[in-house]
Formats: C-alpha cells, structure tokens, sequence
C-alpha cells in the first residue's frame, strides 16, 4: 500500500464520517427547532390565560366597586406580579 492510498483511505473514512455526523445533526437542529416553535406557542397561551385571569378579575372587582377603582387595582396586581418574576429572574441570573 502506497503512502497515496493510505491517504486517500484516511480520506474517504473522514468524509464517510462526517456525512453520518451531518445526519445527526441536521436532525438534532429540527428536534432543537420543533421544540423552540412548541415553547413559543406555550408561552403565548400562557400569555393568553394570564390576560383573561387578569380580566375576569377586573369583572369581579368591577361589579363590588366603580370600574375605574377595579381597572387601577387590577393594574397594580398586575405590576406586583411582574415586579416577583422579574426580581426571580434577576436571583436566578446570578
């Protein structure tokens, strides 16, 4: 065997190897993809649910007191609970 066809061997095993690599990762880059299109479509829903929570709130609020009252307090509930989360963020940053 010459030193050209070990070479060419050596090669050919490379490019056999990375065309198999290539596979999974093309397949690891749809699975990544399928996943992050899951988590945004979850997080709009979510954001969805919190809306209506935060709205059927505000009815209930609405009917005990005057509707601007309800809408302030419903607000303010609203800015707390983003005050929570971000600062739980902002810990698990760290």
């Amino acid at each position: 065997m010459t030193i050209i066809q070990i070479i060419l061997d050596i090669i050919a095993a490379f490019l056999h190897l990375l065309e198999g690599e290539g596979r999974n990762l093309r397949r690891s880059v749809m699975r990544l993809g399928w996943a992050l299109a899951f988590i945004a479509i979850a997080s709009l829903l979510v954001l969805a649910a919190a809306g209506f929570f935060l709205l059927g709130i505000y009815q209930y609020i609405a009917s005990q007191m005057p509707p601007v009252a309800a809408a302030l307090l419903v607000s303010l509930l609203a800015f707390v609970l983003a005050l929570i989360l971000a600062g739980i963020a902002k810990w698990q940053a760290r």
